[in-house]
């Protein structure tokens, strides 16, 4: 105890006197804390000291303690924009045009959806262009509950859509059906925005509607596709 013993409270504003077990000790001392809140205060709550700008040696050179910043909550936008490689202009350039451009690997006989110029199987330059129908068949798909400013609807469908003459599927919207109407094996169709509205974006398809075709047995494989 000092001298002169300290007169009225530690802290000019509501605090809490708590019992804090330092790290490391295996006793606890008696100090004020500064929760800024009575319903912030708590057992087993994390707190660290906060220093007086001008120590004297005493225990009140720590002014109080203060709870451990865990969590910051800070408004954030990232804006940023996507500038596309070659390959990707060049798999843009034709969807503006309604066309859908694959790119075949020799060595695999694969063809890729988007266009790409190397193979993501075997590493191989990609030299031969395919372009590839805008009719496919659904390999798989999620109903979505969570509002999507691209979609029809809600709830609406995302799916793998294994195109006619692709080898991957590709992911895109599922409209024109009830989402609980979607199956494996539905085929669809690509809808397209009308060619004056078209830009270099996959917005020009607004998403795939049912053909009207017969369902295709995926275990038997999809005819002109890799399933």
């Amino acid at each position: 105890m000092g001298a002169h013993p300290a007169r009225g409270p530690p802290l000019d504003r509501p605090f809490a006197w708590a019992t804090i077990r330092l790290d490391g000790a295996d006793t606890s001392l008696v100090h004020a804390v500064d929760a800024g809140a009575a319903k912030a205060m708590r057992p087993g709550l994390r707190v660290r000291p906060r220093w007086r700008e001008r120590p004297s040696g005493n225990i009140t050179d720590i002014e109080c303690f203060v709870p451990e910043v865990t969590m910051i909550n800070a408004p954030v936008r990232a804006e940023y924009r996507v500038r596309p490689g070659a390959a990707l202009t060049r798999f843009f350039t034709k969807i503006e045009d309604g066309v859908i451009l694959g790119g075949r690997c020799a060595t695999c006989d694969q063809v890729y959806v988007p266009y790409r110029t190397s193979c993501p199987s075997c590493g191989a330059l990609i030299q031969e262009e395919r372009e590839v129908a805008d009719t496919g068949t659904v390999t798989t798909f999620a109903i979505n509950n969570l509002p999507d400013p691209r979609a029809p609807e809600v709830p609406f469908v995302s799916a793998y859509i294994l195109l006619d003459g692709a080898d991957i599927p590709m992911i895109a919207l599922v409209g024109g059906v009830p989402a609980h109407e979607v199956r494996q094996g539905m085929r669809v169709r690509a809808v397209w925005v009308p060619p004056e509205e078209r830009t270099m974006s996959m917005a020009n398809i607004r998403w795939f509607a049912p053909t009207g075709e017969p369902d295709v047995d995926l275990s038997a494989g999809v005819p002109g596709g890799g399933v």
